[in-house]
């Protein structure tokens, strides 16, 4: 198990958030050639390693969501968990890396693919152009130990623009921060009530006299928002609160009318909107993501999330509808499909694997898009299964992943290997 989180370490002092992740693309083929491996690149930067003629193939992504200090990295270790100082840790998807690297190290006859981009809409899986050897496919990138996942969330993000009228103003403003919340991931963890930086800007100033010279809040479109920063002009006087501070400002500004916004914002119905009881996991959600507004333009990201294909549609109807009420324009991008659930003999046998050194597991399926949806539409001959180690609070300065759950999940990585390896 060292050696894994000896690779991690190094990991993390690669810079390799999304669209900047070319410095650990090149990392992973070196070490890869180094070990006598075949290697193969596409044109969206994904990566295919293989020795001989595989059967399995490990796959995981090589970008992270960097927030906070993030891709500036230190890690430390806090009962049993490793932890990153007010940043990231990415171990989303960076833990999965040191795994297959040490497969390689063991000399597997398996492929290894990594894909580019997948933090920001599953864009390298999207554009994948390998021939592919192997009839079985273990995601790994699951974050729950002892349960197999057999099926994930489509997803799509939903934007929404709209021009207001400028005035300039002059007396005394407002600087408003929301800081410290906790932020998470959107859809994991998007059912546990995680405060959201974005709506409670609204609820401070709901039923105020409200003109707005900036706003800027969120971070990326599939983080719970924790921040958000705002120069308003406001009739009534405003106190610090919980996570919020207010400070005056004397000045001249061009500002907005904050009457609609303020609305928009309450109006919008974030989190969970349907569970599916069967899976016990939401259904369908949305999170409100990322709100700008500059020299009048305002901007507001969103990314919807369902278990099914049409579950998915029905959000996005609902929300383009919701905007368009308010005579927004509305763009839509990133969609990816739900990985529907199938129980197969490949998921049975990592299951297997995984009861051997739990004593137990369960079939699962996650409010969340897996690359398994996109590949296997790309690759209808074979069979995929996702699993991981316990990680917690992705997508925030808060994400953290249990020591001993890497060794024991690492461990049925190798019997799965072994059943298949060539």
């Amino acid at each position: 198990m060292q050696k894994i989180f000896d690779y991690f370490q190094q990991i993390t002092q690669i810079p390799h958030c999304s669209h900047n992740a070319s410095k650990l693309k090149d990392f992973l083929i070196s070490f890869a050639k180094e070990r006598g491996y075949e290697v193969q690149t596409d044109k969206a930067e994904n990566i295919l390693i293989k020795k001989g003629t595989p059967k399995l193939a490990f796959q995981a992504h090589y970008d992270m969501v960097c927030v906070g200090k993030a891709p500036k990295i230190k890690t430390f270790i806090e009962n049993g968990w490793m932890m990153a100082e007010n940043s990231t840790l990415g171990a989303d998807n960076g833990m999965a890396i040191a795994m297959m690297m040490a497969l390689m190290d063991e000399g597997r006859g398996c492929e290894f693919l990594f894909t580019s981009d997948e933090e920001v809409g599953l864009i390298g899986a999207s554009a994948l152009a390998f021939t592919l050897d192997s009839k079985f496919m273990l995601n790994l990138d699951s974050e729950d130990e002892a349960e197999v996942y057999v099926g994930c969330a489509g997803g799509v993000d939903i934007s929404a623009m709209k021009d207001y009228k400028l005035t300039t103003k002059t007396g005394t403003f407002y600087k408003l921060i929301i800081s410290g919340l906790p932020g998470g991931h959107s859809g994991v963890e998007i059912h546990k009530g995680i405060p959201n930086a974005i709506k409670l800007f609204s609820r401070f100033l709901k039923d105020k006299n409200v003109q707005i010279a900036s706003l800027k809040g969120g971070e990326r479109v599939n983080s719970i928002p924790t921040n958000l920063e705002a120069i308003i002009y406001c009739e009534s006087e405003l106190q610090n609160e919980a996570n919020i501070t207010v400070e005056k400002k004397e000045g001249i500004y061009t500002v907005v009318d904050g009457a609609e916004i303020i609305s928009v914002i309450d109006r919008f119905k974030h989190g969970v909107l349907s569970f599916n009881e069967t899976l016990n996991v939401p259904d369908t959600s949305i999170n409100l993501a990322i709100i700008s507004l500059k020299e009048g333009t305002l901007k507001i990201q969103t990314s919807a999330r369902a278990m099914d294909d049409t579950g998915l549609k029905q959000v996005q109807e609902q929300y383009q509808n919701f905007f368009e009420s308010f005579d927004f324009h509305i763009e839509c991008e990133g969609k990816y499909p739900a990985w529907k659930p199938e129980i197969n003999s490949f998921s049975k046998e990592v299951e297997k694997a995984m009861i051997s050194v739990f004593g137990k597991s369960e079939f699962k399926a996650i409010h969340a898009g897996l690359e398994c949806a996109i590949i296997s539409e790309k690759y209808p001959n074979m069979k995929f299964t996702s699993i991981g180690p316990n990680i917690r609070s992705p997508h925030s300065r808060h994400e953290k992943v249990e020591i001993v759950s890497v060794d024991r999940i690492y461990q049925v990585v190798q019997k799965v290997a072994n059943c298949y390896e060539t």
